[in-house]
């Protein structure tokens, strides 16, 4: 059943990410995952640009600024999973039964985002449908896109019951 529902999947992942990142290795890692991800699922990874003088706004300032950016990419009936620090943890079977869930509830899009150095603005959690932690850990943001690239891709070999996870 679950090779129907993967092989007639019409849900897309969307990762979104704040800023870019110029470091080549961090791409390299991107690129490996953006590829074999395309065999499992419609994926996009987005990331959104901030204006120039984000940097140098006040902290509450710049969230509310990034929080606008990011609710721009979301259309109706987005299920909205923020990468917070306090959100859930799962292992990866647990993060591959949720993919799974939302297939089967129909999602159309699952939206991931990775917020700027300072989280989200209150109207971007107040959109949110859950926050989801990789570890207790602080990771920058640049190596969590990694991260949640291969996460996501461990998830489908997981699903499909293929050799790339080991418990």
């Amino acid at each position: 059943m679950i090779s129907d529902l993967l092989s007639q999947n019409t849900m897309k992942i969307i990762v979104l990410a704040i800023g870019d990142t110029d470091e080549k290795y961090i791409k390299e890692g991107m690129s490996i995952f953006l590829e074999r991800l395309k065999h499992y699922v419609k994926f996009d990874f987005i990331t959104i640009d901030l204006p120039k003088k984000a940097a140098q706004l006040p902290v509450n300032e710049r969230k509310q600024k990034e929080g606008e950016l990011i609710l721009k990419h979301l259309e109706s009936g987005d299920v909205l999973i923020l990468l917070d620090e306090n959100g859930k943890e799962f292992g990866s079977r647990q993060f591959a039964e949720y993919i799974q869930k939302q297939m089967l509830t129909g999602s159309k899009r699952l939206v991931l985002v990775i917020g700027g150095a300072f989280g989200f603005s209150e109207e971007v959690y107040s959109k949110a449908n859950g926050k989801l932690s990789f570890s207790k850990m602080t990771f920058s943001h640049q190596m969590i896109r990694i991260f949640v690239l291969e996460q996501v891709y461990r998830a489908f070999t997981i699903l499909k019951n293929e050799p790339y996870h080991n418990d």
